[in-house]
C-alpha cells in the first residue's frame, strides 16, 4: 500500500479542525442510493488507447435488493469522477436507456431498472502523477521502450477509471469479470484465472480473466506491457496453489531468484493467519511501473529485485534487508485487505497494522524470534503520534499514518502482554476464518481478540487507535521498591506491564514492585510505551 507516505508527510491537524465537503459525504457515506442494493458481480470491457491515452468500455453491473421491493424503484448510486464521462446506462437486456442525474463525482440512476445495468463510460482518466500514492492511470514505458500501462487507485478509488460502486463496504459477492482490449503485441494480465485471448481487428487483442471471490474495486487492475510468464506451484495448507510470477522481458532470470521470498512468503503467512484465502483465483506477482500494491491475487511489483524496501530497512536495525520489503508487505494484504477488509478506509489500521505486523510475524517464522522483535521496536522510530489512527467515519478520509508503525506495534504489545504465543498464532488464524471474505468495523476486531484472547482490551485499543499518544508509564524508584502507574491515557487505563517475563498489572494509581540485591526490574521492551521517571 502507500506506505512510504507516511514518511515524508506528517499532518499536525486534528479532525476538530478537518473540512469535509458535500461530496466527501457522497463517497463516503452508505446513503439511500447505495444501501437498499447488495453487488453481486461486475463484468467490465475497457479498451486501452495508449498513443491517445483514453480509454472507453463498459460495466455490467449485477445486484439484488436487501430492503423491500419498493425500494427498487429508489435512485442507484455509481460513482465515477472526472473527467471520466458516464455516456449511458441501460437496463436489463439492453432494451432502455435509464436518467440519471450527476452530482460532482456521483450519478443517481433511475427509470425502472431490475437487478442489472450496464454503464458505458468513456475518457482520459486522471494520471498518477506519483503511484502508487497518487491514485490513476500510469502511462510509461520499460526499458525496452515497449508501452507500460497499469493503474494504482487505492484511495483515490476505483471510480477513478470505471463506474462502481465506490465504497469499501459492498464488495461483488460473486466475483468478477475483466475484458481488456489493448495492442496485440503487449500483454495484459489481471486478478484471476487466465481466460483467453481474443485477436481483433486494428492489430488488437481483448485478455479476459476471472475472479471467482469477493473483491475491493481498487483491486481491480490491468497491467499492460512487454510480459513473461514464470510458473510454479505451491504446496500449500489448502492444497496446489498456482503461482505466476509476470515480468517484463528481460528480467526473468533475475525474477527467478528473487522471487523465492513469494513462497517463503506463503508458508510463514499461512502459518500464522492460516490458509491464503482465494486459491481458486491463483497468486501472482506481476512487475509494475510502481513501487507496489495489494491487488488481490494479482499482487503488483515494483522494488527493483532488491531486499528492503527500495533496498533499504525501515526498521533501522538491517532485520528488514533479509527479505524483500514488498513482496511480503503486499501479500501480507491478502489476509488482511483482501480477505478482510474495512466497511469504511477510517478503518484502514485493520489493513495496514496487521500487515505491517505481517513483517514482524514473516521475520519470527524464518529468521527467530529475536530478529523478529528487534525489527518491530525499529519500526518506532517511524511513529509520528500526530493524530488519531482511525479516521473520521462517514467522509472517505483515513486516519493516521501511523496506522502502520503503531498499528503494528500495538499487536506486538497484545501479544506480550498476552504472553502465549501458541494461542496468539490461533486467535489470528480463527479470525481470518471467522471473517472470510468479509467486510468489518474496528468493533468487530476489537470485540473478536478481546474474546478470543480473554482479555478485555477496549481501553488498550482506545489509547492506541483513538488517541494519537501512546501510554506514558510513570516510574519512581527508591532504596527497594519500584512504583508505577499510567498517565495521559484514557480513563480506566489499566493495561499490564511486564517486568522481563512477569507480568504486573497497572493502572493510574500507584503499584509497586520490591527490588533490591537479588531483583530487578527490566520493563520488556516489546510493549510499545513511553516511560517517565520521576
Amino acid at each position: 500500500m502507500r506506505y512510504l507516505l507516511i514518511l515524508l508527510l506528517t499532518l499536525s491537524t486534528s479532525w476538530s479542525f478537518c473540512q469535509f465537503t458535500h461530496g466527501d459525504s457522497l463517497r463516503g457515506t452508505y446513503g439511500s442510493a447505495r444501501n437498499w442494493w447488495d453487488l453481486k458481480n461486475y463484468d467490465l470491457s475497457v479498451t486501452f488507447d495508449i498513443e491517445k491515452k483514453e480509454i472507453h468500455g463498459k460495466n455490467r453491473i449485477q445486484f439484488s435488493p436487501v430492503v423491500n421491493e419498493q425500494s427498487i424503484t429508489s435512485e442507484l448510486q455509481l460513482d465515477l469522477q472526472e473527467p471520466m464521462v458516464l455516456d449511458s446506462v441501460m437496463n436489463k437486456g439492453n432494451t432502455k436507456k435509464l436518467l440519471f442525474r450527476k452530482d460532482g463525482n456521483a450519478y443517481f440512476i433511475s427509470g425502472g431498472f431490475d437487478d442489472e445495468i450496464t454503464a458505458y463510460f468513456h475518457g482520459k482518466p486522471r494520471v498518477a502523477k506519483r503511484a502508487p500514492w497518487d491514485g490513476g492511470i500510469v502511462w510509461t514505458k520499460d526499458h525496452n521502450g515497449k508501452p507500460w500501462v497499469s493503474v494504482a487507485c487505492q484511495g483515490q478509488g476505483a471510480s477513478v477509471w470505471f463506474p462502481c460502486k465506490d465504497s469499501q463496504l459492498d464488495e461483488p459477492d460473486n466475483g468478477v469479470s475483466m475484458h481488456y482490449t489493448c495492442p496485440s503485441d503487449l500483454v495484459c494480465v489481471s486478478n484471476g484465472l487466465f481466460l483467453g485471448k481474443e485477436i481483433n481487428n486494428m492489430n488488437q487483442s481483448t485478455y479476459s480473466w476471472k475472479v471467482s471471490n469477493p473483491i475491493n474495486n481498487y483491486c481491480m487492475i490491468p497491467y499492460i506491457g512487454d510480459y513473461v510468464n514464470l510458473h510454479e506451484h505451491f504446496a500449500g495448507e489448502k492444497g496446489n496453489l498456482e503461482i505466476d510470477y509476470w515480468v517484463l522481458r528481460g528480467n526473468e532470470e533475475k525474477a527467478r531468484t528473487h522471487f523465492q521470498d513469494a513462497p517463503k512468503t506463503l508458508k510463514a503467512l499461512e502459518y500464522w493467519f492460516g490458509p491464503y484465502p482465494f486459491y481458486e483465483d491463483g497468486y501472482k506477482l506481476v512487475e509494475a511501473p510502481y513501487l507496489g500494491m495489494e491487488h488481490q491475487s494479482a499482487v503488483a511489483y515494483g522494488n527493483g529485485y532488491k531486499n528492503g524496501y527500495m533496498g533499504s530497512d525501515l526498521s533501522g536495525t538491517g532485520v528488514g534487508l533479509k527479505w524483500d520489503f514488498i513482496i511480503v508487505h503486499e501479500s501480507g494484504h491478502e489476509w488482511y485487505g483482501n480477505n478482510i477488509t474495512s466497511k469504511d478506509i477510517a478503518d484502514m489500521w485493520i489493513h495496514e497494522g496487521f500487515t505491517c505486523y505481517s513483517e514482524t510475524l514473516f521475520t519470527d517464522y524464518w529468521f527467530g524470534k529475536e530478529d523478529a522483535d528487534k525489527y518491530c521496536q525499529g519500526l518506532r522510530k517511524n511513529i509520528a503520534n500526530d493524530k488519531p489512527i482511525i479516521g473520521p467515519y462517514g467522509v472517505n478520509t483515513e486516519g493516521s499514518g501511523d496506522m502502520y508503525y503503531k498499528g503494528a506495534n500495538m499487536i506486538h504489545t497484545i501479544r506480550t502482554i498476552y504472553g502465549n504465543d501458541s494461542l496468539f498464532r490461533m486467535m489470528l488464524r480463527k479470525m481470518n476464518a471467522r471473517f472470510y471474505h468479509q467486510t468489518v468495523t474496528t468493533a468487530q476486531i476489537e470485540q473478536f481478540m478481546s474474546a478470543e484472547l480473554g482479555m478485555d482490551l477496549s481501553k488498550v485499543f482506545d489509547q492506541y487507535l483513538r488517541t494519537k499518544n501512546p501510554p506514558t508509564l510513570q516510574l519512581k524508584y527508591s532504596k527497594n521498591k519500584v512504583k508505577f502507574r499510567w498517565i495521559n491515557c484514557v480513563s480506566g487505563f489499566n493495561m499490564p506491564i511486564m517486568n522481563g517475563k512477569q507480568k504486573l498489572a497497572c493502572s493510574s494509581k500507584w503499584g509497586s514492585y520490591a527490588i533490591g540485591h537479588d531483583y530487578s526490574f527490566e520493563l520488556n521492551p516489546n510493549i510499545y510505551v513511553i516511560h517517565h521517571k520521576k
